[in-house]
């Protein structure tokens, strides 16, 4: 018989608990700009990109359609994005930053990252977490892929 791994011993769980707690601080933290933890990520790719199709920001932000169009439709209504069909392909929708979302972007990456400070974690701890969960992120996809046990 296998020995069972208990619940507070699952890997698993550690990251599902640390996500949760994560969605829920920074879910303080943008409160004042009416942003959820999926809304930011969003803004965050947009940031850094800039204008791109709705399939575009899905991929980037791992999202389906289905996820992302209510999510996008919420921050349009919000006056931070907009949306528009493209004029050279009426499939593709382009999402692009407003005045607002451009006016904002400094102060909530301040507010964000004066909050990541509370975590008291040297920027190297930081960095290394960060590196080891794009581990076992990699890690995870590349057994899906190589294992028919999966499917």
């Amino acid at each position: 018989m296998v020995k069972p791994v208990l619940l507070d011993e699952q890997l698993c769980f550690s990251i599902y608990r640390a996500q949760k707690a994560y969605n829920h601080f920074y879910g303080k933290v943008l409160k004042p700009y009416g942003l959820t933890y999926p809304q930011f990520i969003a803004m965050l790719a947009l940031w850094e990109h800039g204008k791109m199709s709705v399939k575009e920001l899905g991929h980037h932000l791992e999202l389906d359609s289905g996820t992302l169009t209510p999510l996008l439709k919420r921050l349009e209504a919000d006056g931070w994005v907009s949306r528009n069909r493209a004029s050279d392909d009426e499939r593709r929708v382009d999402v692009t930053l407003t005045e607002k979302a451009e006016s904002q972007k400094e102060e909530i990456y301040e507010r964000v990252g004066a909050c990541t400070n509370y975590l008291d974690f040297s920027s190297d701890k930081y960095h290394e977490l960060r590196q080891e969960m794009n581990e076992v992120e990699h890690h995870l996809n590349a057994i899906q892929m190589n294992n028919a046990r999966f499917s």
